[in-house]
């Protein structure tokens, strides 16, 4: 095969008029020709940390829709399935993503359960890190998120980072707001990179510490226009990464939505796509291709170096991608979960006044951290409810590995003004995770999400909608279009009922990840990821 088109040679900086020879999966030879194209070909976007499982798709239909965007890789983090089915789950991911060109690059697991402090349905110790890491399809270790594991040299902790070391695989980091002589402790054990930084301040000391930052745009968390001032003095130690994906925003874009963003905002364009397409190559050793003689032939024709709208999508030499359709067909595959607890009752979401004060969480738009607030409590009949015109809602994380006694939290900023909203997709345990104006509101959505044994919902008074997500309790068995169009109904429901939020089911799945600041609800309790200890709800 030969292509004609304006040569975008990152490395040595320099787009010429020319042709590239591909035979078989290898770019064989890279040449300059005079014609008359005026298209782009350039290496492929890759997503230096997402989990797939995010965006309720499995690898092979997450791929179709990818390749779209001119993605070819990703650097996966299989860290969602294996909270629920363990060892299942990650294989399951590896070998249907194996089914498709698109290369996914798995990880190994580092933390699940992410902590001690909440119920998951399944762990992966050091000796299973270790199996995990001699496999060849396992690319690295995946976001270590027990930092103060790493700090304070718990045992179990230090053999899986010494396993990573051991196979001299990349160990991904996830740290955030980590500082000063911290921080330095977390490099030192050989933790090279993270994507939690919120602040250009914590950036800046991480890189010049010798980090590489990855520069997130997820669904929920956006810390692009933060933290994007970065590239032009750091361009490579940058990558761009996703890490939670929904449909809806997959359909519309994934890394070329950063690069043309920050293009727009003045950055050199070798440098942005520096960030974009090769570091992630360089660090966690993929085999992905520069657009290099010798090299696997995966790149990109796209209409231009601005929108970088994607014409064509190849990947080892296959055409993925060509004039609006993605030519990765459907595989089959079979379903796992993990889902054993029963109907509850109203009751069960009742709890009792002591104090005239709680904790309330503070959702924050567009980040993961939350704040801890103090407000009044309502009640009736001795029972804490929800405060609709304060727009202190209950919450609950319901443990759907057992029969336990739902836990009780409120929060604010959903502002939601009838029914409820629930999922169970809940990182990083997974367990339901629900806010409603009502007890009866919340039962009927947790109810809902047990009798599919899994799904995202939306109940009111006269309405039910539900996404179900029957493998593993986060993913559909359905296809990208159909699962977009399904959660955006439910999303849409979700704002009727009242809520603000941009992404009000990714912001509800993080309310219960204990390892991002501050307050967050686990099911065994209303837990400070500040000081890693569990909070009374009552003040």
């Amino acid at each position: 095969m030969k292509l004609k088109g304006n040569i975008v040679d990152i490395q040595n900086k320099r787009i010429f008029k020319g042709q590239i020879t591909v035979k078989d999966d290898k770019i064989i030879s890279v040449g300059e020709k005079a014609h008359n194209v005026e298209t782009y070909i350039l290496p492929g976007f890759i997503d230096a940390h997402i989990h797939i499982e995010s965006s309720m798709l499995v690898p092979s239909e997450f791929a179709k829709i990818a390749v779209k965007h001119g993605t070819v890789a990703t650097v996966s983090d299989p860290h969602e399935i294996a909270n629920v089915c363990g060892l299942e789950g990650v294989n399951f991911m590896i070998e249907n993503g194996k089914q498709v060109p698109l290369k996914f690059n798995f990880g190994a697991p580092s933390c699940v359960p992410a902590t001690t402090f909440e119920s998951a349905g399944a762990t992966i110790d050091s000796d299973a890190i270790k199996t995990l890491l001699q496999n060849p399809d396992i690319k690295y270790l995946t976001e270590m998120m027990n930092y103060p594991g790493v700090i304070y040299n718990d045992k179990e902790v230090l053999k899986k980072l010494e396993w990573a070391k051991h196979f001299n695989k990349p160990i991904d980091g996830h740290a955030p707001g980590l500082v000063g002589n911290d921080l330095t402790k977390y490099i030192s054990e050989g933790i090279s990179t993270d994507h939690e930084c919120f602040t250009r301040e914590e950036a800046l000391e991480k890189l010049r510490k010798g980090m590489k930052v990855l520069i997130r745009e997820g669904s929920a968390a956006k810390n692009f226009d933060e933290l994007i001032g970065l590239l032009p003095e750091y361009y490579k130690s940058l990558m761009f990464c996703s890490d939670d994906k929904h449909p809806d925003d997959l359909m519309l874009g994934h890394i070329n939505q950063l690069c043309a963003r920050a293009v727009a905002k003045g950055m050199d364009v070798f440098n942005v796509l520096q960030v974009a397409c090769l570091n992630a190559i360089d660090h966690y050793n993929l085999d992905v291709g520069k657009l290099q003689q010798g090299d696997y032939a995966d790149f990109i024709v796209v209409e231009d170096l601005v929108n970088f709208k994607t014409l064509q999508t190849y990947i080892n030499g296959e055409l993925v991608y060509s004039d609006g359709v993605s030519l990765i067909k459907p595989v089959a595959f079979h379903t796992i979960n993990n889902f054993e607890c029963k109907p509850k009752i109203i009751s069960d979401f009742e709890v009792s006044s002591k104090n005239e004060k709680i904790r309330v969480i503070e959702a924050l738009e567009g980040q993961l951290v939350t704040n801890e607030l103090i407000k009044k409590a309502k009640t009736e009949n001795g029972n804490i409810v929800s405060d609709v015109k304060q727009d202190v809602l209950k919450m609950t994380v319901v443990n759907r590995y057992q029969n336990d006694k739902p836990a009780i939290a409120f929060i604010k900023n959903f502002k939601l003004k009838e029914g409820a909203i629930a999922s169970s997709v809940g990182h990083d345990s997974h367990n339901i995770i629900a806010i409603g104006v009502s007890d009866k509101a919340i039962c009927k959505a947790v109810n809902l999400l047990i009798e599919h044994k899994g799904g995202i919902c939306a109940v009111s008074d006269t309405e039910q909608k539900i996404l179900p997500l029957p493998i593993a309790g986060i993913i559909s068995d359905k296809n990208g279009e159909e699962v977009a169009k399904d959660y955006q109904e439910i999303d849409a429901m979700a704002k009727q009922l009242g809520s603000k939020l941009n992404a009000p089911y990714m912001t509800l799945s993080f309310m219960a990840l204990l390892v991002i600041p501050s307050l967050k609800l686990s099911d065994k309790g209303l837990f400070n990821g500040t000081d890693f200890m569990f909070v009374p709800l009552q003040v």
